[in-house]
């Protein structure tokens, strides 16, 4: 297999970020979504899903050829799993397979000794990463994401919210209720420190795009991160939550409205948002907004390195 003599790889730091969301928008723009999600997609599975556990450097590669940048890896998200981007000429070519057995080898030694496999996902329509991957020795295994979509180009309702809440942008002194809002909606384990650090003090990141619902007792209810690609014109959200003392309330609906009506006047003509396949109550939600399937990612796996 030949590979391209002039395709280097180097640490990703985080002045690379503008670059690199310029050049997906331009690969999007020129390819499509079936190889790529959306720009703001990059922020947060960098610094929200790697949230410091590893130097960025040793976790998110940055390939280059002659023609600038030619491809990303992003390793050990969740553990276990990576994504590889490659330039639209590269697709299907012996440089993007190198790319894919590189992520797969390095999650494979930095995962932990306990997960059998290396994940990574692709979407329904890209049919060259699916043939790569098989290649590798990689199966398909499981309905990832749902991938949805909505027109913004129509009315957008306004936000009502329950007596007392309101709706509002992100402040820097939110950083603790954001940290509680999101592990009692995902379980997850920020502290308001890290939030700050990982996320809030990160590129890319502006409080003005983190819409926060606020009770009555001024406790961060519900929030959603919005994103925007002004090239293709394309919102997204990611994440969207909702505190467990606060659910079936409406609240991130009208926070996601609320979003939505900032993206609209931004000039986004489309906004897209994925959950997981199974989480019907995601579902729900986005199909009450006007939110329509366009797409699924399927999960494929490789039993880790032998010398992993």
């Amino acid at each position: 297999m030949t590979i391209a003599s002039d395709l280097t790889v180097r640490p990703y730091a985080d002045a690379d970020l503008p670059l690199l969301q310029r050049t997906f928008a331009g690969w999007i723009a020129a390819a499509g979504r079936c190889g790529y999600d959306h720009i703001g997609e990059l922020p947060h599975r960098i610094y929200e899903n790697l949230r410091g556990r590893h130097p960025v450097g040793e976790l998110v590669h940055v390939w280059e050829d002659a023609g600038g940048v030619a491809g990303l890896a992003i390793n050990l998200r969740f553990g276990a799993a990576f994504d590889v981007f490659a330039a639209p000429s590269l697709r299907g070519t012996a440089a993007e397979s190198h790319m894919l057995r590189t992520a797969y080898e390095t999650t494979g030694r930095l995962m932990d000794e306990d997960e059998p496999f290396v994940l990574t996902d692709l979407f329904d329509c890209d049919t060259v990463r699916a043939d790569l991957l098989t290649r590798l020795g990689f199966t398909r295994f499981r309905v990832w994401d749902h991938v949805n979509e909505r027109d913004l180009n129509g009315p957008i309702a306004e936000p009502r919210l329950p007596a007392g809440f309101v709706v509002r942008g992100a402040r820097p002194d939110d950083a603790a209720g954001l940290a509680e809002a999101r592990n009692n909606s995902f379980e997850e384990s920020w502290t308001g420190d890290l939030y700050r650090s990982a996320v809030m003090e990160k590129p890319g990141y502006d409080p003005a795009r983190e819409i926060v619902v606020e009770s009555p007792e001024g406790r961060i209810a519900a929030f959603t991160v919005y994103w925007t690609d002004e090239r293709n014109g394309i919102g997204h959200f990611e994440p969207v939550g909702t505190h467990r003392d606060f659910q079936r309330r409406g609240l991130a609906r009208a926070a996601m409205l609320s979003a939505m009506r900032h993206m609209a006047a931004d000039g986004m003509t489309t906004v897209t948002v994925n959950h997981n396949a199974e989480n019907t109550a995601a579902a729900g939600l986005y199909a009450s907004l006007g939110f329509v399937r366009r797409h699924e990612t399927y999960g494929f796996r490789r039993p880790r390195p032998h010398d992993a």
